[in-house]
């Protein structure tokens, strides 16, 4: 006989919380440019069929990017490292301002109220952090209480959210929030490879900002309940960014095989995360997992059982914007939040992968 275990009223109580953790409002932001895959490949003179077809055949239709300066004959020519530092520095910051403001917006918030920022990026290198930078670009208390998670790549949004869902578990009615900026300009390398055209292909500039608060029932959002994490570590080199000496240059490498290999995976991870629970996959009605790709969404769709119409936000955001690398899941909930139709009591999932190979997963509930 097979027992079921009907899902606690308060999960809470399962997963140990003392204070629960809502999101309080969410915003996002991208550079000013955008260009469709047609456009960019013209743009960037690639007449090799393979390369072209890896762009054509990508579900993105626009990206939002901000490309090197036209030279003579309007050629684009690669940029050296210092000068991607530079734009990885200007844009993150800006686009992580915007993202920030409508974020407190939408919770119906202000910059006074902010009592801990954490920044996420690994489109560049920053010291003082992305978090000091922005804190002074808008005259926010220097009092803030920050954190910067730096080069953990597409996952690393969901490790903000662990770390500021028990910041603010152990801060109650204080304001903190998830800030992912990621310039992903600043990490492209133009030689013409495979390798450089998968990721130049994929990638786009956005900044997404969450903002939670624990022990304010009058919050609407979902509250946070449950992470799990896993390392596929015999993938760790699969997904990187790592110095190129050709380039003389940090650049991206994805293996073929990582949608297949994050797919295979990802049963692993939600088994774990629904683990006492007396959760199913069914009873899961809002699924927000990271736009890595067309081939990743696949993978994780056939492998949990999903349909099109659950991933709907997370092939949208890939259709208009690309891989937005950390923030890619936070634009999918944007959507969602826009939409209206989660209701009281509904479960989500929110799912993000990247280096390491990592999957990382977090349980909510409205």
């Amino acid at each position: 006989m097979t027992t079921i275990i009907e899902p606690a009223e308060d999960l809470s109580v399962l997963t140990g919380l003392t204070e629960i953790t809502r999101f309080a409002g969410v915003g996002t932001a991208v550079s000013s440019a955008s260009y469709s895959q047609a456009e960019l490949l013209e743009i960037l003179g690639i007449e090799d069929p393979k390369i072209r077809s890896v762009f054509l055949n990508s579900a993105i239709e626009r990206r939002f990017l901000t490309l090197p300066p036209e030279e003579r004959g309007g050629a684009r020519a690669a940029e050296p490292q210092g000068d991607l530092l530079d734009k990885h520095k200007k844009i993150a910051v800006e686009m992580g301002c915007r993202a920030l403001e409508a974020c407190l917006k939408s919770a119906g918030a202000t910059l006074s109220d902010l009592r801990h920022l954490c920044c996420v990026t690994s489109t560049g290198f920053l010291t003082p952090g992305l978090s000091a930078l922005i804190i002074r670009e808008l005259g926010i208390d220097p009092h803030c209480s920050r954190s910067d998670i730096v080069g953990m790549g597409c996952n690393a949004g969901l490790n903000a959210l662990n770390v500021v869902a028990g910041w603010s578990a152990a801060h109650p009615g204080e304001l903190g929030v998830v800030l992912c900026s990621e310039a992903c300009s600043a990490a492209y390398a133009l030689d013409g490879t495979m390798r450089t055209a998968v990721v130049n292909s994929l990638f786009g500039d956005g900044s997404a900002a969450l903002a939670l608060v624990s022990g304010d029932g009058r919050v609407p959002g979902p509250r946070v309940l449950k992470f799990a994490s896993y390392i596929i570590t015999d993938a760790v080199d699969a997904m990187r960014y790592d110095w190129d000496r050709d380039q003389d240059r940090f650049s991206f490498f994805l293996d073929p095989q990582i949608p297949y290999v994050v797919g295979a995976h990802a049963e692993i991870v939600i088994d774990r995360l629904l683990s006492g629970t007396g959760l199913r996959r069914s009873d899961i009605g809002h699924w927000l997992v990271h736009s890595g790709g067309k081939k990743v969404i696949d993978a994780v769709v056939v492998n949990l059982g999903l349909s099109r119409y659950d991933v709907r936000h997370t092939t949208g955001v890939l259709r208009d914007y690309g891989n937005l690398s950390s923030g890619s899941f936070l634009f999918s909930y944007e959507r969602l939040a826009d939409e209206d139709v989660a209701r009281p009591g509904d479960y989500g999932v929110l799912m993000t992968m990247g280096p390491g190979s990592t999957i990382e997963m977090a349980l909510i509930q409205w």
